[in-house]
């Protein structure tokens, strides 16, 4: 018999068998003297209430033992340990085991009793045994209820749907690591389950394991071990509430795991033996952000897996007030801060709807809209929670929270469907601190079919460009000046007087200019000269106009089409408060036109009088002539694209200018399709309508009558608006039944099935009935990047600057061979005048000044013949981007060996 010893008693195998610890962690196994109990590996009856019986008793305690006798072991060649606890309370086992009834005297009991201490405990065992078999009292219970205990679970699904939000009584059988625990789930008193639970909303590291097919081990990942002791010592065999939650892909049960004090997963947290898992964040709720605050902890005071990790901490006093000037898209917007500085900021956490999706893409717009109309010019609070480092040819981004009215912009967004929730890399530091709310709330939308997860497509707004031309404009004139005080939405600032403006209630696009002023011309370029405060009147007129709603009463037309008439912005007349700032001046003849003079030369003696800006050196006595005299001609104002509206001393030489519009840019050589303006539009635009109004009927809803083969002219359903197109088939998949077809009239290109093709009427819509609209076109004098990244850059620039815009091509070269239309694009208002003037503004020097194109070393014959200013031009534009480290030469000089 040996002396009494102290333990802490770290598990109970069952009722007559406990896993002791000492001091150094080093773990014995125990046995109780003279008893059997019934062992709970092979669920006799009555092994798990004895286990239970005293593990409630003793696990996790420090207890006294003494070891009576040794009995030998058959394999291992060690003996097992048999004796005496002594528990806090006075109590001493095996006597409280067998009183309660949960054992039985071993059969060679007496063999063992060889000293007199153990004769006597083996007389008072059996004394015991006595009173609970005559009582009926545990294993002896004649009408004991047997515990079952299922160990596979034949659907987890349905068994988590069964119990999901029950509170579910469980003992923590074994700890296999921080995040995975074998629970004993207690369903009822009768039915207990025996499964993995992985801890609901984090990742700890793994623990060291061993492969059992061929014996190699797997070290464990850093902190592994002390996840898996850290949850050992205060969950194992202890009394949990395990809240089902879902089940994981490996169909293991996943749930939020309570110890008396409380959430494993967040004392875990604390101590940074774990990760947040952004997987679970919508089954757990408001509970995640407890997590997400315990891994800050964590890594603030740099504990664990964050030691050594520099952590920059979000405050309130990060917190800047600033003013929305321009929504790019539903995720991206400009600010301005006080002192007037814009720059662009992304909402942390949320995407606009993807672009690249049939289904998201028709929502684009709308999202936006709906942006505009709640923040436009509205102050907001904006906090930066990260930085984006530049990737894929795109810039670095700040990603940012904001606010408004102390409402969460990101969160709004995805309530309404409008955003959905980026998926982040568990490492990516840059997300919104609200994420697992963004989550939610982005499942919430998706039930109820808000938004982009609607099942119905978006409204498309559809602009009729009535500036197109100046005959379409005269048209529209008549209707547009009958109406006063019209709602519109300036879309575009070209400059200070003019501007594009969407007047969504007649579906109309208008260039509009405004009328009684003469605006200083501002910049085209970084090449161009603006006039003596040019620029400050743009900037003006973007912060108080770029996308803000406004009203506009409509007198005349210019002659490139631009509307001229009265702009009004919260009531207030836009014309008179740039003359009250001294960034217009008043032309005497169409102000009185207007019937505005009276207001304009008033605003205009204030500004003389202040000396601001134009007037800052205004002499009284040489003010003689106030309204700059001349002649004026109505349709001539000085309103021009950037402050002018054309110039009457140019005479336009004798180019081959077009009107077109860009319908297409190929990603993969950035050459252009151009659809041409005029009466080729109009007849395409007639021939449209009849298309549609032939396949909205059920008779001509045929399929085709076989499968298509490559060069067939068919109608196409494009995918983005399923409207009906002419198209040609490019290639076929007879496996899959698609076929990639190209758009006749617009020259993009996609893959469709054959379900979505018809037979085409060839009298009716044929190519002999009105030939193919989209025109291969190339940007001359200009090479562009091969590098896929900035190639795609370019294009993405090209799209920007063309998309929906009326512009004209200089055609500068028609190769018959190719059937390519080589040309500089321009804007209308540039036609006029010398070629080489308008050249030295067009996008293709646009393109070059980005750093996105480069003048190719060895032109093309027809190029070398070119004017040596629009040359000298355009490398001047190049030298600058390269030394601006812009767009392809932000690493340098590609051109260089």
């Amino acid at each position: 018999m040996s002396n009494t010893q102290e333990g802490r008693v770290k598990s109970v195998l069952s009722g007559d068998t406990l896993i002791l610890q000492n001091k150094a962690k080093q773990e014995r196994t125990l046995s109780l003297a003279f008893i059997n109990a019934p062992r709970l590996q092979q669920d006799e009856p009555g092994s798990f209430e004895a286990r239970d019986f005293i593990r409630k008793l003793c696990v996790g305690k420090l207890i006294h033992f003494r070891v009576l006798y040794n009995i030998p072991q058959k394999t291992g060649g060690g003996a097992r340990d048999y004796g005496i606890v002594f528990l806090t309370n006075g109590q001493t086992l095996p006597d409280l085991v067998v009183q309660e009834g949960w054992a039985k005297l071993r059969d060679d009991a007496d063999r063992k009793a060889e000293s007199p201490q153990a004769s006597e405990l083996l007389e008072k065992l059996t004394a015991l045994e006595a009173h609970a078999k005559a009582d009926g009292k545990g294993v002896w219970s004649i009408a004991g209820k047997h515990v079952q205990n299922v160990r596979e679970i034949p659907d987890p699904k349905a068994f988590v749907e069964e119990h999901k939000s029950e509170a579910i009584e469980a003992v923590v059988e074994r700890v296999l690591s921080g995040d995975r625990l074998i629970c004993r789930l207690m369903v009822s008193p009768a039915q207990h389950v025996t499964t993995t639970v992985l801890v609901a909303g984090l990742r700890s590291p793994t623990t060291a394991r061993t492969n059992p097919s061929d014996g190699t081990s797997q070290p464990a990942e850093p902190y592994g071990n002390e996840a898996q002791a850290f949850v050992e010592e205060r969950l194992l065999q202890r009394g949990v509430q395990v809240r089902l939650l879902g089940v994981s892909p490996n169909n293991l049960l996943v749930g939020e795991v309570r110890h008396p004090v409380g959430n494993i997963a967040e004392f875990l947290l604390k101590e940074g033996y774990a990760r947040c898992t952004d997987h679970h964040s919508t089954w757990l709720g408001a509970e995640m952000g407890k997590l997400r605050q315990a891994e800050r902890e964590a890594k603030e005071q740099q504990k664990g897996l964050f030691k050594g990790n520099s952590t920059t901490q979000r405050s309130a006093a990060g917190e800047v007030e600033a003013t929305v000037s321009r929504i790019l898209s539903a995720d991206t917007l400009y600010i301005r801060n006080k002192a007037g500085t814009e720059k662009r900021i992304n909402l942390s956490s949320v995407r606009q709807p993807k672009p690249s999706d049939p289904k998201q893409s028709t929502f684009g717009a709308e999202a936006r809209e709906f942006l505009r109309k709640r923040l436009i010019g509205k102050h907001v609070k904006v906090r930066i929670d990260g930085t984006r480092p530049a990737t894929e040819g795109y810039e670095a981004r700040e990603m940012a929270t904001v606010t408004s009215n102390n409402s969460n912009l990101a969160l709004t967004l995805v309530e309404n469907g409008y955003t959905s929730v980026i998926r982040h890399r568990m490492d990516d530091s840059d997300r919104s601190p609200i994420y697992d709310e963004l989550l939610a709330a982005e499942e919430a939308a998706q039930k109820d079919q808000k938004g982009m997860w609607s099942s119905k497509p978006a409204k498309q707004p559809s602009y009729v460009d009535y500036s197109e031309s100046l005959e379409k404009a005269k048209r529209q004139l008549t209707l547009l000046s009958r109406q006063k005080k019209v709602p519109a939405i300036v879309d575009y600032v070209k400059g200070a007087s003019r501007f594009t403006v969407l007047v969504p209630r007649d579906n109309a696009k208008l260039t509009f200019v405004l009328g009684g002023i003469r605006a200083p011309r501002s910049a085209r370029g970084p090449t161009d000269t603006a006039e003596p405060f040019g620029k400050e009147a743009h900037e003006f007129a973007n912060k108080r106009l770029q996308q803000r709603d406004v009203e506009i009463d409509i007198d005349d037309t210019d002659k490139q089409g631009g509307f001229i008439g009265t702009l009004y912005v919260n009531r207030e007349n836009f014309a008179k408060l740039l003359v009250e700032e001294g960034l217009a001046s008043v032309h005497a003849y169409s102000a009185e036109k207007s019937g505005n003079a009276n207001e304009l030369f008033a605003a205009e003696e204030k500004a003389k009088e202040a000396r601001k800006n134009l007037w800052h050196d205004w002499d009284p006595s040489k003010d003689a002539e106030q309204n700059g005299g001349g002649d004026y001609d109505a349709t001539l104002t000085t309103n021009g694209a950037n402050g002018t509206n054309g110039d009457a001393s140019h005479s336009k030489a004798k180019l081959d200018y077009r009107d077109v519009m860009v319908t297409y840019v190929d990603p993969t050589t950035a050459r252009l399709k151009l659809q041409l303006l005029g009466p080729s539009k109009q007849n395409l635009d007639s021939l449209m309508k009849d298309f549609a109004t032939f396949h909205s009927s059920p008779a001509n809803s045929k399929p085709l009558p076989s499968p298509p083969k490559a060069g067939d002219i068919v109608s196409a359903k494009f995918s983005a608006d399923s409207v009906w197109y002419r198209a040609r088939v490019r290639r076929n998949d007879r496996e899959k039944k698609e076929s990639e077809v190209v758009y006749l009239d617009y020259g993009n290109s996609e893959t469709q099935p054959w379900s979505s093709l018809r037979p085409l009427e060839a009298e009716r819509f044929g190519l002999q009935k009105l030939k193919a609209q989209a025109v291969d076109a190339g940007l001359s004098f200009l090479q562009f990047p091969s590098s896929a990244e900035y190639l795609a850059e370019s294009c993405k620039l090209l799209d920007e600057m063309t998309y929906d815009r009326a512009l004209v091509a200089m055609v500068d070269y028609q190769d018959t061979r190719e059937n390519v239309l080589w040309v500089t694009l321009i804007e209308p208002s540039d036609a006029s005048g010398s070629g080489s003037a308008a050249k030295v503004r067009s996008l293709n020097a646009e393109v070059v000044g980005e750093g996105l194109a480069l003048v190719p070393g060895k032109l093309r014959v027809w190029e070398k013949g070119a004017d040596g200013e629009v040359l000298r031009d355009l490398r001047g534009r190049e030298k600058e981007a390269k030394e601006g480290r812009r767009g392809m030469w932000e690493y340098g000089d590609l051109t260089e060996d």
